[in-house]
C-alpha cells in the first residue's frame, strides 16, 4: 500500500468518526436528559426482543419445508382389468396427481387471477393482501363472521399440507413463516403443482383433475375456459358454489374470475365475453364412479391388498387407500357380466312365484330418520330399475317406502309380514313403487383360466351391494357328485382303467357297535345291479360304483387325492365312504381350481385375482407369476433358441390320469347327467352334483381354456325340493354363461399328454373293438378311450379272424415260393396297422 492510499483511508475514518459524533451526541444528550426518550427506547428494544421471541416460539415446532421435496399426497389405488382398462378405485377421497407439464396454462392462470395475482413475483407473502386481511379480521372481531384469508398460493400450500386449517392468528403467522421457507426450497412450478394437486374443491375432490371429473366429467386438458374459471372459484367455498340453489352466485363469481383473467392479460375481451355467456354446465349431483359391476371380485382384491400392504397411510407407503397403487387384475368384465346374469337368472327362476322372501335388512325406527339410516348403510342394488328403500309407514293394506335421497312414495303391494324399518327392493310403478323380492336362495359362480389359475369372473350372490359375503370363496358347501372324478382318479392311480368293470351293487360296511351297519344306494334310492365300465359310473354318476372304487382303492388314498388337488385342507376329511360322495365341505373356488388341474394335465395353480401391483412410481412391488425366464433380457441374440417361461403350478396328479378323467367327463356332457350342454357344440367336460336333501345343486367343468364352477342353495342349508338336481338347476347357469361369452371359447380340443394311448372300445362293455370306428353320434357304441401304456384291454380274437389270418399267411408263403409279382393296388385292410400294435 502506498503512502497516498494510507493517507486517504485515514482521512475517511476520521470523517466517519466526526459524523457519528455529531449524530450521536444529541442522542446521548437526549437519553441522559429526557425520560420519555429513554422509555421510548426501552419500548422499542422490548418490542424487538418480544418479536424475536415470538418468532422463535412460533417457528419452534413448524415442520421442515424441505419435506415438501419428498412430499407424497394420499392417492387412491387404481384397479385395472385383464384388458388394462380401469375398472375401479379404492378411495376415501377423489385424488389424481398431475405433473406441472400436465396442467393447462389457462387453468393455472384462472387460479392465479382468483387467488394470487402476484404469485410469480412475491417471496411467499403478499404485503398488500396481508394488510387487507388484518384490517378485515379486526373489523369482524366479535361478529362471528370469518375474515378473508388474504393468503398467497404458497401460504395455502403451507396450510393444506403442513399446518392445517385452524382459524386463528397463530396459524396465520405460522403459515407466513412456512411460506417464506417454502419459497426458498421449491420452485414456483413445484409450488403451483402442489397447490393444484392438493386444494380441496368439494364433492370429495382434492386437486383440479379430480374436481374436473366430479363437476364436468372431463379431464383437465378437455376443460373449456369458463369451466376452468368455475373450478378457480371453488377454493373459497366449494360446498356453497356447487349447490344448485347458489348457481347465480357461483356464476357471478366465475365471471369475476374471467374478468380478472382479462385484466391480467391472460385472455382477450372476445374470449371474456364468450366465456361469461356460458352456463355453469356442472353435472347434477355426485358423479357415478366408473366401476365394473364386480363387487365380489373387487372385494377379494381389496382384502388381499390390505393383507399385503395395509389399509391407511399409517400402515405404510403402499397402503390401499393412500399409496396410489396401480393394480392389474385378471377380471374380464364381459365374463363377469355373464357370471352375474347367469347366477341371478337361476336364483330368480328357482324363486319363481313364491312371493316376498323377506327384508334385505332391518333398521330400527327408534334410531331416528329411517331414510338417513338407509343412506348411511350404503345398501343398494344394480338390477334393472330396482332400488333399495325402507318401509317408513304402514297402514291397512298400504305402505310408504322411503329412499336414501329422502324422497317417500306409496308402495302398491305391501306384504302382510312387513314391518316399519324393513329394507326392501322396489321397482317404479305409475306414480309409486312396487315391491320386488330378492330370492332367499343364493349361490356362487367362478370362472378360472386352467393354465394360470387366474380368476376371470366371480359372483358370490345376487348383488354385493346387499352384502359382502362371497359364496364363491367363503361359503363351505357339500359338493355332492362333483367330487367323484377325484375318487375315480384315485382308482386309476391304483391299477384300474376306464374300462375296468365295477359292480353297481349295494355296498354296506360295519361302522362299529354304536353306529351299526351303513349301506349306500344310488341317487333316488336304487340299489343298482350288474357290472359296468368305470366310464359308465362317472357319466351316470353312480354312487354305488363310486363307493366300490373308493373302498377298493383305499379311502386314505382318496382323501390324499382330495388334499393334493386342494379340495380339502389336510386333516379336514375323515376316511369314511360318505366323503367319496361329496359329504365334506368345500368352496366353489377350490372346486374350480381342482377341475382346472385336471384339464391342465394334473398341474394345480393356486387361484389368483391380482396379476401384479405397481407403486405410485411404477415399480412392480408384487407379482403373482414369479417364473424365471433365463436370458430373456439379453442385449443381443446369442443364436440360441428363444427363451421360454417354464410351466406354472405344481404337479399334483399324474398327467395321464388327469387326461383320462377329462376324457371320461366329456361323456358326462355327451350322454351323461349334463347333456343339456351338448347343443353348445363345444368340446366340454364337466360333472353335475346334488348333495343330500337336496340342499345344493352343482356343476363344474369347461374347456381347455376356461373352467367354471357354480352351485345354488340356501345360506342355511335346507331341502330345495325333490326335483332339484345339478343337471337341471346348476348346469343351465354354466350354459347361459357360455352363451353370453361365446367369443371367449376357442373350441380347441382336449390334448392328451405324452404316454396316453387312445384305443377303440365298446363303451357298454369296455372291451376293445377292432371292426368298428367311433362316430360323432353321442350314443355311439364305439368310442375312443384313453389308457396308460400296457393297461388297455387285451385282444380277444374270434375264430374267423384267426382263420383269415392263417389264410393270409399261407397266401404270402405261396407268393414267396412263386416269386415276385407286380400288383396294381394295395390290398391291406385299413385296420391292419392297428391290429399289429401300431395305432391305439
Amino acid at each position: 500500500m502506498t503512502n497516498s492510499e494510507s493517507s486517504a483511508i485515514g482521512n475517511a475514518l476520521q470523517r466517519f468518526r466526526e459524523t457519528t459524533h455529531r449524530i450521536g451526541a444529541p442522542l446521548r444528550d437526549a437519553w441522559r436528559e429526557k425520560r420519555l426518550f429513554r422509555w421510548a427506547g426501552y419500548a422499542v428494544f422490548a418490542a424487538l426482543v418480544l418479536w424475536l421471541l415470538g418468532w422463535a416460539w412460533l417457528a419452534r415446532d413448524l415442520p421442515d419445508a424441505e419435506t415438501l421435496l419428498d412430499y407424497e399426497p394420499n392417492l387412491p389405488s387404481v384397479v385395472r382389468g385383464i384388458d388394462g382398462e380401469i375398472v375401479h378405485r379404492y378411495e376415501r377421497e377423489r385424488r389424481v396427481e398431475l405433473q406441472f407439464r400436465d396442467l393447462p396454462e389457462q387453468l393455472m392462470n384462472a387460479y392465479i387471477s382468483a387467488e394470487d395475482e402476484t404469485f410469480w413475483t412475491h417471496g411467499g407473502i403478499d404485503a398488500g393482501g396481508f394488510i387487507g386481511a388484518v384490517i378485515d379480521y379486526v373489523s369482524k372481531i366479535g361478529s362471528g363472521e370469518r375474515a378473508v384469508g388474504g393468503s398467497t398460493i404458497t401460504q395455502q400450500v403451507a396450510k393444506n399440507i403442513l399446518v392445517g386449517n385452524e382459524y386463528s392468528v397463530t396459524r396465520k403467522l405460522k403459515e407466513m413463516i412456512l411460506a417464506t421457507r417454502i419459497e426458498g426450497v421449491l420452485s414456483k412450478q413445484q409450488i403451483i403443482t402442489l397447490y393444484l394437486n392438493e386444494i380441496p374443491l368439494g364433492r370429495r375432490s382434492f386437486g383440479v383433475q379430480a374436481a374436473a371429473r366430479a363437476y364436468f366429467d372431463k379431464d383437465v386438458d378437455d376443460l373449456e375456459l369458463h369451466e376452468m374459471a368455475y373450478l378457480a372459484i371453488l377454493p373459497r367455498a366449494p360446498e356453497v358454489y356447487s349447490r344448485q340453489a347458489n348457481y347465480d352466485t357461483a356464476r357471478e363469481r366465475r365471471n369475476w374470475v374471467l374478468a380478472q383473467m382479462e385484466d391480467n392479460g391472460f385472455i382477450t375481451p372476445q374470449e371474456l365475453q364468450a366465456a361469461q355467456a356460458q352456463p355453469l354446465g356442472i353435472i347434477q349431483g355426485q358423479r357415478a364412479e366408473r366401476s365394473a359391476d364386480a363387487g365380489y371380485f373387487l372385494e377379494e382384491v381389496r382384502r388381499e391388498l390390505i393383507e399385503r400392504f395395509g389399509e391407511e397411510a399409517e400402515d405404510g407407503r403402499n397402503s390401499v387407500y393412500a399409496g396410489g397403487l396401480w393394480v392389474r387384475t385378471s377380471l374380464d368384465t364381459e365374463m363377469q357380466d355373464a357370471a352375474r346374469n347367469s347366477l341371478r337368472g337361476a336364483m330368480l327362476r328357482y324363486h319363481g312365484n313364491r312371493g316376498w322372501a323377506g327384508p334385505v335388512a332391518t333398521l330400527n325406527p327408534d334410531n331416528g330418520d329411517l331414510t338417513a339410516q338407509l343412506r348411511s348403510s350404503y345398501l343398494s342394488i344394480n338390477y334393472e330399475n330396482w332400488r333399495v328403500g325402507v318401509i317408513t309407514a304402514l297402514g291397512s293394506g298400504s305402505a310408504t317406502i322411503g329412499f336414501s335421497d329422502g324422497e317417500e312414495y306409496p308402495l302398491s303391494n305391501p306384504a302382510d309380514e312387513m314391518s316399519v324399518g324393513d329394507v326392501v327392493v322396489a321397482s317404479p310403478r305409475g306414480n309409486g313403487w312396487r315391491l320386488e323380492t330378492i330370492p332367499s336362495v343364493s349361490g356362487g359362480f367362478l370362472a378360472i383360466a386352467p393354465d394360470s389359475g387366474r380368476i376371470l369372473a366371480m359372483q358370490g350372490g345376487f348383488d354385493s351391494r346387499l352384502g359382502s359375503f362371497n359364496r364363491a370363496t367363503q361359503a363351505n358347501r357339500q359338493p355332492g357328485s362333483t367330487i367323484k372324478p377325484f375318487v375315480y382318479a384315485t382308482g386309476l392311480d391304483n391299477g384300474m382303467t376306464p374300462a375296468s368293470m365295477i359292480p353297481d351293487s349295494q355296498y354296506c360296511y360295519y361302522q362299529g357297535a354304536n353306529l351299526g351297519e351303513k349301506c349306500f344306494t344310488n341317487f333316488g334310492g336304487s340299489r343298482g345291479g350288474g357290472e359296468y365300465p368305470m366310464r359308465y359310473g362317472l357319466e351316470q354318476s353312480k354312487n354305488l360304483m363310486t363307493v366300490h372304487i373308493a373302498m377298493d382303492s383305499g379311502m386314505e388314498q382318496v382323501i390324499d387325492t382330495f388334499e393334493d388337488v386342494g379340495i380339502a385342507d389336510e386333516g379336514a376329511y375323515e376316511p369314511f365312504p360318505a366323503f367319496a360322495l361329496g359329504a365334506g365341505d368345500t368352496t366353489v373356488e377350490r372346486m374350480a381350481a381342482a377341475y382346472a388341474a385336471l384339464v391342465n394335465h394334473g398341474r394345480l395353480n393356486d387361484p389368483t385375482v391380482i396379476d401384479y401391483v405397481q407403486d405410485r412410481d411404477g415399480k412392480v412391488i408384487f407379482r403373482a407369476d414369479n417364473r424365471e425366464c433365463t436370458n430373456c433380457n439379453m442385449d443381443e441374440w446369442d443364436g440360441g433358441p428363444m427363451p421360454r417361461f417354464g410351466r406354472t403350478g405344481r404337479q399334483v396328479m399324474d398327467a395321464r390320469t388327469a387326461f383320462q378323467i377329462v376324457n371320461m367327463l366329456t361323456g358326462v356332457v355327451e350322454r351323461g347327467t349334463a347333456t343339456r350342454l351338448r347343443d353348445l357344440e363345444l368340446p366340454l367336460f364337466g360333472k353335475t352334483g346334488t348333495s343330500s336333501g337336496p340342499t345344493n345343486a352343482w356343476f363344474v367343468g369347461g374347456s381347455p381354456d376356461i373352467v367354471g364352477a357354480t352351485y345354488l342353495g340356501f345360506d342355511q342349508p335346507r331341502n330345495m325340493g325333490g326335483w332339484i338336481q345339478g343337471g337341471n338347476t346348476a348346469a343351465p347357469i354354466f350354459k347361459q354363461f357360455v352363451q353370453e361369452t361365446r367369443d371367449h371359447w376357442s373350441g380347441r380340443p382336449f390334448l392328451a399328454p405324452e404316454g396316453v394311448r387312445m384305443v377303440r372300445v365298446d363303451r357298454r362293455t369296455g372291451r376293445r373293438v377292432f371292426d368298428g370306428w367311433p362316430s360323432d353320434e353321442p350314443t355311439s357304441a364305439v368310442i375312443w378311450e384313453a389308457f396308460k401304456p400296457d393297461t388297455e384291454p387285451r385282444r380277444s380274437q374270434r375264430q374267423d379272424e384267426i382263420d383269415a389270418m392263417r389264410e393270409m399267411i399261407l397266401a404270402q408263403l405261396r407268393r414267396r415260393n412263386e416269386g415276385p409279382r407286380v400288383q396294381s393296388g394295395a390290398g391291406e385292410r385299413e385296420d391292419f396297422a392297428e391290429e399289429q400294435g401300431g395305432i391305439y
